[in-house]
C-alpha cells in the first residue's frame, strides 16, 4: 500500500460546487487506514484560503500542511530570491501574492487569468520578459473542465505564447513540475517510490507524477478525462479506474 497519497481536487474530489459521488468516503477510508494525504491542485483562479473553505463546506477537513497550490510555490520561489511579481493572474488570486514585495528584481508570474488575457496585459508581460524578467508559470495545463461541463482553454497556451515571443522558457511551479511533487513528498516524509498520485489529467497529474519518480499514478475517468487519454502521454497510468472511490479501494487493496 502507498505510504502517502496525493490527490488532485477539481475533477477528482469535486466538480464546480458539488462533490463527486464517493469522493468524501474515499478520503475518509484513506485517512482511517493511516495514509498521509496531500491535495495537489493546479487551480489558479481561486486563492488557497477559499479552496480550503470550499472543502470544509463539503465536509472535508484539510490541515494547513495538506494543501499545495502553485501560488504558494510561487510566493516561496520569489521570497527565496528577494523578488517581486508582475502578475498576470485571475483577480481572485491576488491575495495569495499580497506580501511579494522583494527588491531583487521582478518576475512575470502567469496563472489562469481568464478574461484578463487581453492584448494589453499579454504585451505588458512580454515587455517585462524582453527586458530580462524571468517567466514563472503557475501551471501550463492545456485545458480545464468549465462550469458548463465542456473543456475550456487553460493557461498553457498563453504561457507558450509568451515563451515564443520573448525567446525564453518558463519555470513551471505546479504539476507536472518535479519540484512541486518533491515539496509534497517532503511534507509527508515519504520517498517518491512509495507515494501514489490520483488525478484526472493524464499529462500533468499522471505522466508528471511518474516522471517525477512517484511510484504509482491512478487516472480517474471523471473531470477532464476523455476517452483515450490513458494512451496519449508517457509514462502511462499505473491504473485507470472510474473515480476517486475506486482509486482508493484499489490502493487500499
Amino acid at each position: 500500500m502507498a505510504k502517502a497519497v496525493f490527490i488532485d481536487l477539481a475533477g477528482v474530489v469535486y466538480q464546480g460546487d458539488s462533490l463527486i459521488p464517493g469522493s468524501a468516503g474515499a478520503i475518509a477510508r484513506l485517512r482511517a487506514a493511516g495514509v498521509p494525504i496531500r491535495f495537489l491542485t493546479n487551480t489558479t483562479r481561486t486563492p488557497k484560503r477559499l479552496i480550503a473553505a470550499q472543502l470544509q463546506r463539503m465536509g472535508i477537513s484539510v490541515a494547513e500542511g495538506e494543501l499545495f497550490t502553485p501560488a504558494r510555490s510561487a510566493v516561496d520561489w520569489l521570497a527565496a530570491r528577494g523578488m517581486s511579481a508582475h502578475l498576470l493572474v485571475h483577480p481572485a488570486l491576488l491575495e495569495d501574492f499580497a506580501r511579494c514585495d522583494g527588491r531583487g528584481g521582478e518576475a512575470v508570474v502567469v496563472g489562469d487569468a481568464g478574461e484578463g488575457f487581453g492584448y494589453d496585459a499579454m504585451n505588458a508581460a512580454f515587455r517585462k520578459l524582453a527586458a530580462g524578467a524571468p517567466l514563472i508559470a503557475l501551471a501550463r495545463n492545456r485545458t480545464f473542465l468549465d462550469a458548463d461541463g465542456r473543456l475550456s482553454l487553460d493557461a498553457g497556451g498563453f504561457v507558450s505564447a509568451l515563451e515564443y515571443a520573448a525567446r525564453t522558457e518558463a519555470v513551471v511551479l505546479g504539476k507536472p513540475s518535479a519540484e512541486f511533487f518533491a515539496t509534497a513528498l517532503a511534507s509527508a516524509g515519504c520517498a517518491a517510490g512509495d507515494a501514489a498520485m490520483i488525478g484526472d489529467d493524464a499529462e500533468a497529474d499522471i505522466a508528471g507524477a511518474l516522471a517525477a519518480g512517484i511510484g504509482t499514478a491512478v487516472l480517474v475517468r471523471t473531470g477532464k478525462y476523455r476517452s483515450g487519454d490513458e494512451a496519449a502521454f508517457d509514462p502511462r497510468p499505473s491504473k485507470v479506474v472510474a473515480d476517486l472511490a475506486a482509486a482508493a479501494d484499489w490502493l487500499l487493496d
